[in-house]
């Protein structure tokens, strides 16, 4: 099978001795590890209690800290899914590792609802969310410095890099520890939530100097891989959210609401799906694949993936907000047939987070494939003129009209892109079978 060309970093990151010191080198045709997929599992976790957090406040200010959280969780993940792309995760040292970095991901999503007001009897939540989020920053820039040792260039701007770990979490201690001793009332929380803000801001605003680092994506197919699996992840949280709730279902009717209410969620979900995976996925990993330049390479992946797929993600996180044990409402029998009009948080939620998913698709369309998506745009305009409407109706009549609306703005967007959607889909068919061909002749020869 032919590879494009390696496009590494213009100085090496990992040394020829790399398999002896416990880590090696990753490599063009590279994909997804089950490491990798393991500390994706956290996130499933990690994104349940997300939407805890905010339907526990569901008010202006608890929708802003759910999407800070959010935002800080989505940059650990996407400095791990960068260092997947440089070194093999599941050979030498880097496994154990992970395994640390997993455990400190896992008790950061544990803290979450504690992450900005500690709650009495326990331990204090904003240290030990800061904390977590330390370790975990560190933990994944330590291997960065490591791999790039032998190269004082590189190794200098890695550093640089991992001083924005260190502030970040010297903001949110200072966000958890001195608000409360500065101020009262309302000029507490926003000094709280401004700190984190700022944190925020220093790790996104590091990130704009990844030119200058020599990195690039070694693999396109594993970039576009771990950011398609993220995007599978948070579809997971929407339909976990459509019949979560904590006293559970187990003891309440079946009943034809419920079953409306699960074929209507499916269904919005769906057609997310496939407004992205369908085609837009594909062609994002072939442009990518095909930008030869390794800075505009780097440019076009941090760009595109770490910093645009985070309203992706965030668009169904707020989907799933809105549909937060709606299946449970509707299996109640004190609830009306069709269920009571959304209160106007969750009513947003739905409309809001479907509106901003398909918004974040559209500037990847446009950035990657340099294609203007009309049909989605109309879909996103059909949506915020049904929000007035919305709000005096059921809830399940609320959920059919998201549905109709986002099955027929992604059902016109196919139509119109057919001729490309062609050329994407046979472009990676052919590379699917060519990539099956090789891997029969090799094992055929050595195994």
């Amino acid at each position: 099978m032919r590879h494009p060309p390696q496009l590494g970093c213009q100085t090496p990151l990992v040394g020829q001795d790399s398999g002896t010191r416990g880590v090696r080198r990753s490599a063009p045709g590279s994909r997804a590890t089950p490491l990798e997929l393991f500390y994706d599992l956290v996130f499933v976790f990690a994104f349940l209690h997300v939407t805890t957090v905010a339907s526990a406040n569901p008010t202006a200010r608890g929708l802003v800290q759910c999407l800070v959280l959010l935002a800080l969780l989505w940059w650990c993940w996407s400095a791990f899914a960068l260092l997947g792309n440089l070194i093999r995760t599941d050979q030498g040292i880097v496994p154990a590792v992970g395994f640390v970095t997993i455990a400190a991901a896992f008790v950061l999503a544990l803290s979450l609802p504690k992450a900005f007001v500690d709650r009495p009897g326990g331990l204090f939540g904003p240290l030990v969310f800061a904390t977590c989020y330390f370790l975990v920053r560190v933990s994944e820039s330590v291997i960065f410095l490591w791999i790039g040792r032998r190269n004082r260039d590189v190794r200098r701007r890695w550093q640089l890099l991992a001083l924005p770990a260190v502030v970040a979490t010297a903001l949110i201690v200072a966000a958890g520890l001195l608000p409360q001793r500065l101020f009262d009332g309302t000029a507490e929380s926003v000094a709280r939530l401004l700190c984190w803000l700022a944190a925020l801001g220093v790790e996104y605003g590091a990130g704009l100097a990844l030119r200058g680092t020599g990195w690039t994506v070694l693999s396109a197919g594993h970039w576009a891989e771990r950011h398609g699996q993220i995007v599978l992840i948070a579809l997971g949280e929407a339909i976990i959210a459509l019949g979560f709730s904590p006293s559970g279902t187990a003891g309440l009717p079946l009943t034809w609401p419920v079953l409306i209410a699960a074929v209507l969620g499916i269904a919005v979900a769906a057609a997310m799906w496939w407004a992205y995976f369908d085609t837009l996925a594909l062609g994002m990993e072939q442009t990518l694949h095909r930008t030869r330049d390794p800075d505009a390479r780097a440019a076009l992946a941090r760009n595109a993936y770490s910093y645009l797929h985070l309203p992706v993600i965030a668009g169904v996180i707020l989907f799933a907000l809105g549909l937060k044990g709606l299946i449970h409402e509707g299996a109640d029998p004190t609830t009306p047939s069709w269920g009571v009009p959304l209160p106007s948080f969750d009513l947003l939620a739905l409309y809001g987070g479907v509106a901003l998913y398909l918004l974040a698709l559209i500037v990847l369309g446009r950035r990657m494939l340099g294609a203007p998506r009309w049909p989605t745009i109309g879909g996103i305009l059909l949506l915020i003129v049904l929000v007035p409407a919305a709000g005096s109706l059921p809830e399940l009549i609320a959920l059919a009209m998201v549905a109709l609306a986002t099955a027929v703005a992604v059902a016109a967007q196919t139509v119109v892109d057919s001729r490309r959607r062609a050329g994407v889909r046979q472009t990676a068919f052919e590379e699917q079978l060519a990539a099956e061909e090789e891997h029969t002749r090799w094992r055929g020869h050595h195994l």
